[in-house]
């Protein structure tokens, strides 16, 4: 029987497959946390910028009394409400009845605060507890709460995600008389039996979504090499993704990770700026690759369908172990006392 005679028939016994199903299962086992943290973090923040206009408020009007305060009385009047901080940035409100807004930096500790400009008062946070959770969690979706370096990382966990799907489209193949019934899960059997078919039938229906948030997240954090592969047969009109620097956290505009589309070489303009409307063949690639990604081109309906799917992945991880631990770990526990005791026993007839 040849390899792909055997392959097609019963694939079981092959090398390859062996081979596969063990890197399969040690990559699952090594970044088990990291596709939980990522696959829940992911599903939280899909519908972020809807969450952030829904939970955000403009700030309550102050009262107009007198002359404003200049930036310097301001900078004084925050330092003295917060000894130890120094101011790193002073907002002031276009509205005259608005709030100024003040960020204060105290080793890695940073307060974001909003005072009245005519008094100096001290009127709460700037941005409310529900907002900096959703950013906390943006933040560790794509930079694993670690700035650049966790981006690395970041990136190499999604190269891992990709290689558990391919390995899984592998192994899934159980050969040409079966394969019907990997594709269903069958409830008149055994628990552990149960628990395969889950494993199986599942991870073969989401198979296409879990290699594509594996893909794009590779690209999300290592964008350079897929736009100069796709500049090479679809041109990019010179344009990349650049992140904006640190802007006034209005709640009212606030969305998050701010990105903007830049002319190569150009700097990073000071605000937010409407890209250009028409895009090479290239540049809609590189979008389609974040629209992806987060489930952001096609209304809340795949937005929604996007946050229940990625909790496939750690449901995949759950039902995966437990196969583990019914295969490989719970047999040599029961092994355990068995071999104790013939040990025991050769050493007695001793």
């Amino acid at each position: 029987m040849t390899f792909v005679e055997q392959w097609v028939r019963r694939p079981q016994n092959l090398w390859l497959r062996k081979a596969l199903f063990q890197i399969h299962l040690w990559t699952g086992i090594g970044v088990g946390l990291y596709v939980f943290l990522i696959s829940v973090s992911g599903s939280a923040i899909v519908f972020r910028n809807e969450l952030y206009k829904t939970l955000g408020r403009k700030p309550d009007p102050v009262a107009i009394s007198g002359p404003r305060l200049s930036e310097a009385e301001l900078k004084k009047a925050a330092q003295q409400s917060y000894p130890g901080y120094s101011v790193t940035f002073v907002f002031a409100a276009k509205q005259p009845n608005q709030p100024t807004e003040i960020w204060m930096r105290r080793g890695g500790t940073q307060k974001q605060r909003l005072f009245d400009p005519y008094t100096g008062r001290d009127l709460g946070e700037s941005v409310p507890k529900s907002i900096r959770f959703l950013a906390w969690l943006a933040d560790l979706h794509t930079n694993l709460l670690y700035k650049e370096t966790g981006r690395l990382w970041n990136g190499i966990g999604a190269a891992f995600i990709t290689l558990l799907s391919l390995s899984g489209a592998v192994i899934w193949w159980p050969g040409i008389r079966t394969w019907r019934r990997s594709l269903t899960i069958h409830s008149r059997v055994g628990w552990k039996r149960l628990n395969w078919d889950l494993h199986s039938a599942v991870g073969f229906w989401t198979l296409a979504f879990i290699f594509m948030w594996g893909f794009t997240g590779v690209y999300v954090c290592f964008p350079t090499p897929f736009q100069r592969a796709i500049d090479s047969f679809a041109p990019l009109e010179q344009y990349k993704l650049v992140e904006l620097p640190p802007a006034p956290p209005s709640l009212e505009r606030n969305s998050g990770v701010r990105f903007v589309l830049v002319a190569d070489g150009d700097a990073p303009p000071p605000r937010r700026v409407r890209p250009p409307r028409h895009f090479s063949t290239g540049d809609k690639i590189i979008r389609w690759f974040t629209w992806l990604h987060f489930g952001n081109f096609a209304g809340w309906r795949v937005k929604a369908l996007w946050t229940l799917l990625g909790f496939v992945p750690p449901f995949l991880l759950v039902t995966g172990v437990i196969m583990w631990l019914n295969r490989v770990i719970i047999p040599k526990l029961r092994r355990a006392p068995a071999l104790e005791r013939e040990l025991s026993e050769a050493v007695s007839a001793e």
